[in-house]
């Protein structure tokens, strides 16, 4: 039986703020990036997702990012290596002593947004990310883009690199995600989303959005929840995995 993680980006409210249906995504999924204050989320979101999380049975992850609060860390921040390594390492410390609060811990870390693709080709950026979870702890996993400079770099430092694929997400022919800038970057059709996440977990191709087949090697799909329908999508996507004889289950 083919086996794959599912996991979503969840705790991206801010105080009385609301974003996406985090108890209906975690349902559905086996991994949680949970926002860790610096693109989303406070103590108090941080907590109470963490908590869901916990209940749910969802591996708990540190959705770590540039410290954007105000652009959702979807602008590259030019810091040094230096300043980076330090505000993922302490987005690593803060989550983790909230999920241990709630019976849980982070067992794994995605950057998001920018930061996550920046160091699809950014050296100094990817080595800090590498270098400050490391420094965390040598037993986390990191969830990156196939091919991208920081999984060699995780891979180099001793640490396990987990790639993942994108179910909602159109990808360029170099197997790259298109800019959420260009139309039909996002896919909203859920019945064609599954269809396409059941072809990739069985034989490693998506159709790019020029119509030419890419390979994809993944261990984990990742499915939004901040976007419209995405609770929806999320749990048709995995019955339809299940229904084609996939198993779900955490890769860490």
């Amino acid at each position: 039986m083919s086996v794959i993680d599912l996991n979503s980006d969840v705790g991206e409210s801010f105080g009385s703020w609301t974003m996406g249906d985090d108890a209906a995504v975690l349902a559905a999924v086996s991994s949680a990036n949970i926002a860790c204050g610096f693109h989303a989320g406070d103590p108090s979101v941080m907590a109470a997702t963490c908590r869901s999380a916990v209940a749910a049975g969802a591996t708990i992850g540190a959705h770590v990012a540039y410290r954007d609060l105000v652009g959702f860390g979807r602008r590259f921040l030019d810091c040094s290596p230096t300043e980076l390594a330090d505000d993922v390492l302490y987005q690593l410390g803060a989550l983790d002593a909230v999920a241990r609060r709630e019976g849980g811990e982070v067992r794994y870390v995605k950057p998001h947004g920018a930061l996550y693709n920046t160091i699809v080709h950014h050296e100094q950026h990817a080595q800090a990310v590498v270098d400050a979870v490391r420094a965390f702890s040598p037993d986390l996993a990191l969830l990156l883009l196939p091919g991208s400079i920081a999984l060699q770099k995780a891979e180099a430092a001793g640490l396990r690199g987990v790639a993942e694929a994108f179910a909602d997400r159109a990808y360029t022919p170099e197997g790259t995600l298109v800019s959420r800038r260009e139309a039909g970057a996002v896919l909203h059709d859920g019945d064609a989303v599954t269809e396409r996440m059941v072809r990739l977990v069985r034989t490693g191709t998506l159709t790019a959005i020029d119509g030419t087949d890419i390979r994809i090697a993944a261990d984990s799909i990742c499915l939004h929840g901040d976007t419209p329908g995405a609770a929806a999508m999320a749990g048709q996507v995995r019955a339809g995995l299940e229904a084609a004889g996939i198993r779900i289950e955490a890769f860490a």
